[in-house]
């Protein structure tokens, strides 16, 4: 079974769903893992609370690559608050391999990335609420 989910996993990074940038774009980010200099880009459009289009760009390893292409197709379509609620496990979990502690970084960029996005965003509508 590992070995079908390391080809997934290796099918990613050759050929990553939903790779490049959005213009225009309702959230965006980008983060980098000092660990291994991996580095990824989050655009994500939103409609009525839901991800319309998402698209993410970098550059890093197999893992960082691969499981953000498959986090840009885990949340197509959801609403916001259920990105909000995806978790570090569940990132794992749709890897759907064991993640050596030293990879959990790699594994979980895209994720803190497109969570970054969401937060930069509800921190910029806060502060137009607060200014008035």
């Amino acid at each position: 079974m590992d070995s079908m989910y390391r080809e997934i996993i290796l099918e990613h990074h050759k050929t990553p769903h939903n790779f490049g940038t959005l213009d225009p774009v309702d959230y965006t980010a980008e983060d980098t893992n000092p660990l291994c200099g991996d580095q990824i880009r989050m655009d994500l459009r939103v409609q009525d609370n839901i991800v319309t289009e998402v698209a993410f760009s970098g550059r890093g390893c197999a893992v960082s690559i691969a499981s953000a292409s498959m986090l840009t197709d885990m949340v197509k379509g959801m609403s916001l608050d259920e990105v909000r609620a995806i978790t570090k496990d569940d990132m794992l979990d749709e890897i759907g391999i064991p993640v050596s502690p030293a990879r959990i970084k790699c594994a979980t960029l895209g994720l803190n990335v497109l969570k970054l996005s969401l937060a930069i965003k509800d921190e910029l509508v806060h502060a137009r609420e607060q200014n008035g």
